[in-house]
C-alpha cells in the first residue's frame, strides 16, 4: 500500500533525516586505513543510543535475508555493493566502501547510503562513484509532483548508460515512512511517463547502485552481503526524498560533504 504524508508529517520526518545524514557523515569521516568494519558499526550504534533512536537493521529479517541482520549498519567493500554485513575486516588502502544506514526517530524512518574510497583511489573507482552520485542527483531532479515513477527510473538509467554501465533492477528504491521498506518500488531503470504518479506527501528512498563491468550479483555465504558475480567493484548512493508541491525535498541532505581521509587518485 502506498501511503501519502501530510505536510506536518513530512516536517516531522526532518529529524530522522538529519540524524541519518549526521551518522553517514560521521561514518565516512571515521573510516580510514586500519579501521575495522565492526568499529564503524559500533560508532553507528553509539550514535543511535545517544539520540534515543531505533535501528531499522538489527532485527530486520526479510525473505532474502538468511537470518535477522544483527548489526545497525551495512558496510559493503569493493566487490560487495549492497547489504554488506559488518564483520571482522580491517580497511585497506584503496578499498571502495559503501555505508548504508537507516534509523527511526520519533517513529519516522530515513535511509541513506554513501560510497567513497579509503586511502589512495583508483581513477576508475572515482569515476564509478561520480556516475552513481550523478545518477542519484538525476533521479532526485526527476522526482517532481505530477511525474511518474518511471521518470525517476529513466533519469537514473540514462546517466548509467551514458557511462557504459549495466543496470540491475532486482534491488532499488522504495517507499519510506513508519518502516524502512514500503511501496512503491523504484527500479533503477524504466520508461518515462509510466508507473505510479508522484504526489505531494509521497516519501521515497532513491538509490542507484552500479558495478564496474556487470549487472549480475550473488549473495555471500554470510546470507546477506550482495557481491558482483565477476568480482568487479560497486558503488551505492541513496537519499530519502519527500515529494512536495514545490518539488523534491531531500530529507537526508548532509550539511557538508564528509571530510574524507582518502579518496585521492594516485599521483
Amino acid at each position: 500500500m502506498i501511503e501519502l504524508r501530510t505536510p506536518t508529517q513530512v516536517d516531522e520526518m526532518r529529524a530522522a533525516g538529519r540524524f541519518v545524514a549526521d551518522v553517514v557523515t560521521a561514518l565516512a569521516e571515521a573510516a580510514d586505513v586500519g579501521v575495522n568494519l565492526l568499529e564503524l558499526d559500533a560508532l553507528a550504534h553509539d550514535m543511535i543510543r545517544e539520540r534515543g533512536a531505533e535501528s531499522c537493521y538489527i532485527d530486520y529479517h526479510p525473505s532474502f535475508g538468511a537470518s535477522p541482520f544483527g548489526k545497525v549498519l551495512c558496510t559493503s567493500v569493493n566487490d560487495a555493493v549492497l547489504h554488506g554485513l559488518p564483520h571482522d575486516y580491517v580497511l585497506q588502502d584503496g578499498d571502495l566502501l559503501s555505508v548504508d544506514f537507516a534509523a527511526s526517530v520519533d517513529g519516522w524512518v530515513s535511509d541513506s547510503a554513501y560510497s567513497f574510497v579509503v586511502g589512495s583511489a583508483r581513477p576508475e573507482d572515482l569515476a564509478l562513484i561520480d556516475t552513481t552520485q550523478r545518477a542519484l542527483e538525476a533521479g532526485i531532479s526527476a522526482a517532481q509532483p505530477g511525474g511518474k515513477i518511471g521518470d525517476i527510473s529513466h533519469a537514473i538509467a540514462s546517466v548509467a548508460r551514458e557511462a557504459g554501465l549495466r543496470i540491475n533492477t532486482q534491488f532499488g528504491g522504495h517507499g519510506v515512512g513508519r518502516t524502512m521498506h514500503g511501496d512503491p518500488h523504484i527500479p533503477n531503470d524504466g520508461r518515462p511517463g509510466r508507473g505510479y504518479t508522484l504526489k505531494p506527501g509521497l516519501v521515497i528512498a532513491i538509490e542507484p547502485w552500479f558495478l564496474h563491468t556487470t549487472d549480475e550479483i550473488f549473495t555471500d555465504a554470510d546470507g546477506w552481503t550482495i557481491r558482483s558475480l565477476d568480482g568487479s567493484r560497486g558503488a551505492h548512493m541513496e537519499h530519502t526524498v519527500a515529494i512536495t508541491e514545490d518539488g523534491p525535498l531531500v530529507l537526508t541532505a548532509r550539511e557538508h560533504e564528509p571530510v574524507l581521509k582518502g579518496g585521492r587518485a594516485p599521483a
